[in-house]
């Protein structure tokens, strides 16, 4: 593998993340932090852009913990190596819920030696491994005929399924009989836009439409399918180019 394998940190609390970003060397690892996300819900939008090899996981997380995000992301990546983190007095839980290919389990407060003894393990295993995300890029489809299965076809599924947060990239694939990058290659090329951008478009203008009538933001979060408010509030802000109430404010109707 000629890349520094990509880590993604997935921890609700802020500071947690930056404390293992700044306390582990990971150039020495030949690893890159390649993003963080503060719920599961925010992880499985933008997992697909990162094409993370590893993911350390917080098991009690809001609006989507450690475990639903562990069942959804070993079936989707299957070569996606995750380590849970957990507190002392979830641990057993931890082992005794999550019956899907993790790693390892590592107890908050986890020190330095012990997450490097770890890596270094991923490390050998990865190493004996091709890259997953290359394959993708190379495979044409994992089965299924793309005549059968438009961009048209793929925008009315997503027209009528988008408020549910589970949805991303690669589980459209899986629907549809494509690998991920090649339906992402495939919408581009039909419509001019990109499968997360047409995915947020309608998201976010359902957003729009739920704030002129005087939505609640946490209403309106869980019904367009992003039930973690404050990833929500982030991506209205970056769609709407102000902040939910302050749109609501200027445009509600109710």
């Amino acid at each position: 593998m000629n890349r520094p394998f990509r880590v993604m940190i997935i921890d609700d609390e802020e500071s947690a993340r930056k404390l293992m970003r700044a306390a582990i060397k990971w150039d020495e690892l030949g690893m890159e932090v390649v993003g963080e996300a503060a719920s599961g819900v925010e992880a499985i939008n933008i997992i697909d852009d990162l094409k993370p090899d590893i993911a350390f996981v917080d098991i009690s997380m809001p609006f989507m913990d450690g475990i639903e995000f562990t069942e959804i992301a070993t079936g989707r990546y299957p070569n996606l190596i995750i380590i849970i983190m957990t507190a002392h007095d979830k641990f057993e839980y931890a082992r005794k819920c999550v019956s899907m290919p993790v790693f390892d389990y590592m107890l908050k407060p986890m020190v330095r030696e012990e997450i490097t003894k770890v890596l270094e393990r991923v490390v050998v295993k990865l190493k004996a491994a091709p890259d997953y995300w290359e394959e993708l890029e190379t495979k044409a489809m994992v089965g299924g005929d793309p005549s059968d299965n438009s961009s048209d076809q793929i925008k009315k599924y997503l027209d009528e399924n988008f408020t549910d947060s589970k949805l991303n990239l690669a589980f459209v694939a899986q629907e549809f009989g494509f690998s991920p990058s090649y339906l992402s290659r495939k919408f581009k090329q039909d419509t001019g836009i990109k499968f997360v951008e047409y995915l947020n478009d309608l998201r976010m203008k359902q957003a729009q439409k739920l704030a002129q009538k005087g939505t609640k933001m946490y209403c309106t979060a869980s019904e367009v399918g992003i039930p973690d408010p404050n990833y929500f509030s982030r991506c209205f802000k970056k769609y709407a180019g102000m902040s939910y109430s302050d749109y609501m404010a200027e445009n509600s109707k109710g």
